[in-house]
């Protein structure tokens, strides 16, 4: 892969460089590389060319369409340590992160959906009706439009791309307008590996673009991995034409300590949950909840354990978080941990702007802070967390349940009992015990409340790009049908 300064578009099989948009590597502060900016226009270019695609496409037999997408899952593979060392420069992610999980991950994301698609489930056909067999098939659905978001860029369009193509879709996907790199170059490597031009196009820009997407007559679905805030607007957006929509938005994930709990565990992975990704992760531990009798045990090694991570530049192989993705997320994390200290609220580590360049932030432990305040209610998106107490299973609970959304969560006990109540009663899509963050390519992920619907991953995303159709047959060919006898008493 070549190093590139400008970043075009990809519509069908052409690079559409029109417009120009600095992006800014977090770890500098400097501008790497421009990329080409989208209008209206170009997305309506970019569904034109998708639809005539995507008639095509949904002709492909299951067969052809598995050994297709898997051909395109290693021509990824072969890239992988260009685009890990791409998407690190274009987030500040550190390099480990993108070698390790999101590039590797991703790519086994579109091998699952290319074994799957084989295999498709529904009802047996047979005879439902006396004289008649009833069967399923799952169409596609057409024209996919996709807005992804920031943090994990490469990941969340795989997670789009898979499913929709699969199932016998195109796809016209916008990124976010600061971190387009690698799906950009994911649909180079798309048409390299002989997919056919115009299934996957990349419209890069700003909201225009992404307004233009939910309101083209033409994409019947709109999947959207983002803020509670804009995925509102997308689906306000969406409803106009009654499309599709699948939501994967904001996340507070609550992580619960029980006393029984092995702690040095509990802390141990507390860190991982809440500091991945530079804490940018919508399913982060965010709010931990320990119980009396272990709080400070627990809050201390967590403490101790915080200050050791590592915070540097993405390609130094001691670096554990890179920097904050931009200058305006660094400044909305600070901001919540400056209202926080004004509140009088605890910081055991951490809330302090550190000198130098680029956009970093150190761990943050905020202590004993009020359940209404803003640092335990909304979606911080940064190394920042709260440490609070709770009395009982059910106070841990209501506590944990006390939110507007409803992601991901954690439990952490050695009372097998307690662990299933306590994870049925938890209001999210994902709730791990005694781990957090794990994800899994056969697994589904999304959310409870206000962190939207649907899901990423796994046969029930497949389900999600597809149309259940109804097909019933005559068995008899006798023109005077029992249900005509019913219904008009002859």
């Amino acid at each position: 892969m070549e190093k590139q300064t400008h970043y075009p578009m990809i519509i069908g099989d052409q690079e559409v460089t029109s417009g120009s948009q600095d992006l800014i590597d977090p770890a500098t502060g400097q501008v790497f590389a421009t990329v080409a900016m989208g209008t209206p226009e170009d997305v309506d270019k970019a569904v034109t060319v998708a639809k005539q695609a995507q008639k095509e496409w949904a002709q492909v037999s299951f067969g052809e369409r598995s050994l297709a997408m898997l051909k395109f899952a290693d021509a990824l593979e072969q890239k992988a340590e260009d685009l890990a060392k791409l998407e690190s420069v274009n987030t500040g992610k550190p390099l480990k992160l993108s070698q390790g999980g999101d590039i590797p991950f991703s790519i086994d994301n579109i091998r699952y959906f290319a074994s799957v698609v084989r295999h498709q489930e529904g009802a047996a056909a047979g005879s439902y009706v006396g004289g008649y067999t009833s069967m399923i098939r799952r169409e596609p659905i057409g024209v996919v439009g996709a807005i992804t978001p920031w943090n994990y860029p490469f990941m969340m369009a795989a997670w789009k791309i898979g499913p929709a193509l699969a199932a016998g879709n195109a796809i016209v996907i916008k990124p976010a307008p600061n971190t387009p790199t690698t799906t950009i170059e994911l649909a180079k490597i798309a048409l390299e590996s002989g997919l056919p031009a115009g299934l996957i196009n990349v419209v890069t820009g700003e909201a225009a673009v992404g307004e233009a997407i939910c309101n083209h007559p033409d994409t019947r679905m709109i999947t959207f991995t983002g803020s509670t805030r804009t995925g509102k607007r997308v689906m306000e957006l969406a409803s106009q034409r009654a499309k599709r929509v699948t939501l994967e938005l904001g996340g507070k994930a609550p992580f619960v300590v029980f006393a029984d709990a092995d702690i040095e565990a509990c802390a141990q992975g507390a860190v991982a949950a809440a500091y991945m990704n530079t804490g940018q992760d919508c399913t982060a531990a965010t709010r931990f909840y320990v119980q009396n009798e272990v709080f400070d045990q627990f809050l201390e090694r967590f403490t101790e354990l915080t200050k050791q991570i590592g915070m540097g530049k993405p390609f130094d192989a001691d670096t554990d978080i890179g920097p904050l993705v931009s200058a305006v997320q660094r400044n909305k994390v600070h901001g919540l941990v400056e209202e926080a200290r004004q509140q009088g609220i605890k910081i055991a580590t951490g809330g302090e702007l550190p000198d130098g360049d680029g956009f970093f932030y150190p761990p943050t432990i905020l202590v004993e802070t009020p359940q209404d305040a803003n640092c335990v209610q909304e979606e911080i998106f940064g190394p920042v967390v709260v440490v609070n107490r709770f009395t009982d299973e059910e106070n841990a609970i209501a506590l944990a349940n006390d939110i507007p959304y409803g992601l991901a969560a954690s439990v952490w006990t050695t009372n097998v009992q307690r662990a299933m109540r306590v994870t049925a009663a938890i209001e999210a899509g994902t709730v791990w015990v005694n781990d957090h963050l794990p994800i899994a390519s056969e697994m589904p992920h999304g959310g409870f409340k206000q962190s939207g619907f649907g899901k990423d991953m796994s046969q029930y995303a497949l389900e999600e790009y597809t149309i259940v159709k109804h097909v019933m047959f005559d068995n008899t060919g006798d023109q005077r049908k029992a249900w005509h006898s019913v219904v008009f008493g002859d």
